[in-house]
């Protein structure tokens, strides 16, 4: 076969010029195959279609019998077709009747051919059908003709997938819908169900212009933006201390592959089939795509990860295109599906639309995993390969309960989560009906319950749920939204808010926790290897007390005539406590000299969540009004365990005896010394964590807000007298985990963990 002298650029502009026409979805495909056939001089030209079930089947062909269209069909992995959409890959045969994989359909009479040349229709790397042209001359097609039939079939996914054919394209939709039908597990990060459709965090670039003008012009647009794309990585590993770590090695994965001269040859070749430069990226990228997700090495689908992140900044460097969604502009029912996040960037999204979250990498202890408990969003992580298998407007379902997904979800599994739904719906009214109840053990102990806070629209949450008060409100969230430091009056308004809301119930501002992975985009920070025990909370503001004294005398003058409670994060050492409690004085001084009221009570206390305070106890405690244990902090640093890290987020068990038995330490000395004890950290919320918390002698807890129904619903079914009795001696064992032990005893003493 030899390529016509008009090339694939003519053919691609027939192919657009075919669309345009106002003829039926067949007519136009049966247009199609008869421009391909001559462009390439081919006696045959085919379109294969998948459809439900993995099937491909004959939609259009130029050269076989007519009345096999809509009648030959081939499942994925059965004969040349099938093989090439189960691979992925092209397939070019002399003799295709010599080929193991050929299957002789006899409706076709394509037995007169032997010169095969196959490739699949992709869309972001998945394949929606299949081309074939064929000759009776027994010979190889050249890279040029292979080449030519690849670059024209990128163009007919792009027209398919684009509602170019409107009648195939509803089928088309339908089929991608079946073929990419998936259901993931992950970790359940915030309970609820959502049913939406998915708005990517970093959306893929819409490729808009795929056919070339002037091939010249858009080889020095492919090379201007290699070029801009390698100075902004350079730029980016220049301005960081990258001075060993993974985040360095990441940076120069960038630089490898931005320099690799076989992926840029690849696409200066694309461009010269015709297309432009960004639809010669997304081409390159998708067949990547579509040989990698099928490799079983997860060292080469990582890889992928990386190239698709290339390809995605090179798309927006040629499209102009910005890398982030609009958040604010959300449609009804939103899934929000990213590789990771951070905390404020989830605040971004507007939440009366926002349905639930998709993570790949988080996991339950990580920053935007509390505040998605904290805002009642459904949620998932350690979701691997979800984005791979979405677009923005894919139907999907998230059960945040269990941790699973479904990814275009059947009619009979969309019924069924519907129906679940309005049973969840159901419990949480039973939940509602408790709202008022004292959370009272059985034999007659109180448990006050309150909620963990971080921004004035969160206040609702303590009047529906029933809680008596905010047990911990963390500041830093409104720093982290604001694009400055927030000044003095800013901060007095939001504190006053936040106590005029509360409505005299109390309120527990911890002072600002910075650092780790909650950064404040104003505030230059050095890269620690190790963030988490780095520069932050009470170091970094004893460093830079004028930001602390800042917020001292903002929360000093918002709670003037009030009761006042302020903590202070992440106390290593008695030290820092009476440093920290000195600049309050300082503070108050400073207000009344200068005629502001202050608060008519102000109660001052620490978190404990730094394992090295728990021996300091006896000493820290005559020094303030009440603690509250941290448990997110302090099991991660009992345990050396980066609570971000995937690989250790079911490693170790806040049902350890080594945890309750330091936990049981700090209640023991709170009523040695008549302080106040509570625990605001995620052990509190889940029923099964809070029954221990209650039996090693907590009184005090608080959670996530939609945690208030279950945990007060097990509190009024257990007896704390008898859970202490029964846990006492588990807590010498050697035992990795008390979970089980626990839960089984829970069932025999009729305690209800919902």
């Amino acid at each position: 076969m030899v390529t016509s002298a008009l090339g694939p650029r003519v053919l691609l502009r027939r192919l657009r010029e075919v669309m345009a026409e106002p003829e039926t979805a067949q007519k136009r495909l049966d247009k199609i195959v008869v421009l391909i056939a001559a462009n390439m001089v081919a006696e045959v030209c085919s379109i294969y279609v998948m459809r439900p079930g993995q099937v491909l089947e004959l939609y259009s062909t130029e050269g076989l019998k007519r009345e096999a269209v809509h009648l030959s069909k081939l499942n994925v992995g059965e004969g040349l077709v099938g093989t090439i959409a189960g691979e992925a890959q092209l397939l070019n045969l002399a003799d295709a009747q010599a080929h193991p994989a050929f299957k002789y359909l006899p409706e076709t009479g394509e037995e007169a051919y032997h010169s095969f040349l196959g490739v699949p229709i992709l869309r972001n790397g998945i394949v929606i059908g299949v081309l074939v042209v064929q000759n009776r001359t027994r010979r190889h097609y050249t890279d040029e003709e292979e080449e030519a039939l690849q670059t024209t079939a990128m163009v007919l996914a792009e027209i398919i997938a684009s509602g170019g054919l409107t009648d195939v394209a509803r089928d088309v939709a339908a089929d991608i819908s079946h073929v990419r039908s998936h259901h993931v597990k992950g970790d359940a990060l915030a309970d609820g169900i959502a049913l939406g459709h998915v708005v990517l965090h970093e959306p893929r670039v819409v490729v808009e212009n795929l056919i070339a003008e002037n091939i010249p012009k858009e080889k020095l647009r492919l090379d201007g933006a290699i070029e801009q794309l390698r100075a902004q990585i350079d730029e980016l590993i220049d301005g960081t201390d990258t001075r060993g770590g993974e985040y360095s090695e990441v940076l120069e994965t960038f630089r490898m592959f931005a320099h690799d001269r076989g992926w840029v040859n690849k696409l200066r070749e694309t461009v010269e089939t015709g297309l432009t430069a960004e639809a010669a990226v997304e081409r390159v990228q998708s067949d990547n795509r579509a040989r990698m997700m099928r490799t079983p090495d997860p060292y080469l689908r990582e890889r992928m990860h990386d190239l698709d992140d290339l390809a995605n900044r090179l798309l927006r460097i040629l499209t102009g295109q910005i890398a982030t969604a609009s958040r604010g502009d959300l449609p009804q029912n939103a899934i929000v599906v990213a590789r990771n996040m951070g905390p404020a960037e989830l605040l971004d999204y507007d939440r009366t639309k926002l349905r639930g979250v998709i993570l790949e990498e988080a996991g339950h202890g990580s920053h935007v995993a509390i505040v998605a408990r904290a805002l009642g969003i459904p949620a998932m992580g350690q979701s691997e390969g979800i984005i791979d298998v979405v677009d923005t407007g894919t139907p999907i379902i998230l059960d945040g309960t269990v941790g699973e997904v479904y990814v275009r979800p059947s009619p009979e599994i969309e019924k069924a989560y519907a129906d679940k739904a309005r049973f969840n719906a159901r419990r949480q009214a039973q939940f509602a009906a408790l709202r008022d109840t004292p959370a009272i053990t059985r034999d007659g102990v109180k448990i006050d319950l309150g909620i963990n806070a971080g921004l004035l629209v969160d206040l609702p949450h303590l009047r529906d749920s029933g809680a008596e008060g905010i047990g911990l409100f963390r500041t830093e969230l409104q720093f982290m939204m604001a694009q400055h430091f927030p000044r003095l009056d800013t901060q007095v308004r939001h504190y006053r808010g936040i106590l005029a809301a509360a409505n005299e119930r109390p309120v527990t501002f911890r002072t600002l926790d910075i650092g780790a992975d909650k950064l404040l985009p104003y505030l230059r920070q050095v890269k620690e290897d190790n963030p988490a025990m780095g520069w932050r909370a009470i170091r970094m503001a004893l460093d830079r007390p004028a930001l602390l004294r800042l917020q001292l005398r903002a929360l000093l003058k918002a709670g003037a005539g009030q009761t006042l409670r302020v903590m202070f994060p992440m106390i290593a050492e008695v030290h820092e406590f009476v440093t920290a409690k000195a600049m309050i004085e300082d503070e108050k001084r400073y207000l009344k000299k200068h005629g502001h009221k202050i608060p008519a009570k102000l109660e001052v206390g620490a978190m404990i969540e730094v394992p090295a305070l728990v021996w300091q106890l006896d000493q820290l405690l005559p020094e303030l009004d009440f603690v509250s244990i941290g448990s997110n902090d302090l099991v991660q640093f009992l345990y050396a365990s980066d609570r971000g890290n995937p690989r250790l987020a079911h490693r170790y068990d806040p049902l350890s005896p080594a945890v309750l038995k330091t936990i049981r330490a700090i209640v023991l000395a709170g009523q040695k010394h008549g302080v106040h004890v509570n625990l605001c950290g995620e052990m509190a919320g889940r029923p099964i964590e809070a029954m221990a918390l209650i039996g090693l002698g907590l009184t005090s807890i608080s959670m996530a807000p939609a945690a208030i129904g279950p945990v007060k619903t097990m509190i009024l079914s257990a007896d704390r007298v008898k859970l202490w009795e029964f846990m006492e001696p588990l807590l010498a064992r050697p035992d990795h985990s008390l979970r089980e032990t626990l839960s089984s005893y829970a069932k025999s003493a009729g305690i209800r963990l919902i």
